[in-house]
C-alpha cells in the first residue's frame, strides 16, 4: 500500500510553528548552539536546505540578543556572525 504524500509545508508550519519545519529540528540542542563551526557543521548544512531559514532569522534576531549557535544559515558567536573556514558542502568558504 503507498504511503500518502506528506501534507504541505504551509500546512505543517500552520499546525506545529516554523520550528517543526525547520531542518535542525532533529539535531540535538549543542549543535544548534555551538559557538564553534567545527561542533555546528551539521546544523549548518541543514540550514542549506531548510525551507524556513528565513523565519529562523527573523525569530532569532541573533544580532539582538547576543545569540551564539546557528541561526538563518549563518554560525554567531555574541551576536556577531562568525567568518566561516568551510562551505558546509564540502567546499572551502573562500572558493564560493
Amino acid at each position: 500500500m503507498p504511503s500518502a504524500p506528506p501534507p504541505p509545508l504551509s500546512e505543517v508550519m500552520e499546525f506545529f510553528g516554523w520550528r517543526a519545519a525547520a531542518a535542525c529540528s532533529g539535531l540535538p540542542p549543542h549543535v544548534v548552539f555551538a559557538r564553534r563551526e567545527a561542533e555546528a557543521g551539521p546544523a549548518l548544512t541543514a540550514c542549506g536546505r531548510c525551507p524556513v531559514v528565513d523565519r529562523c532569522l527573523e525569530a532569532v534576531a541573533p544580532a539582538e540578543s547576543w545569540f551564539d549557535g546557528v541561526s538563518g544559515g549563518r554560525l554567531w558567536r555574541n551576536g556577531r556572525p562568525v567568518a566561516l573556514r568551510h562551505r558546509h558542502d564540502g567546499a572551502r568558504a573562500d572558493a564560493a
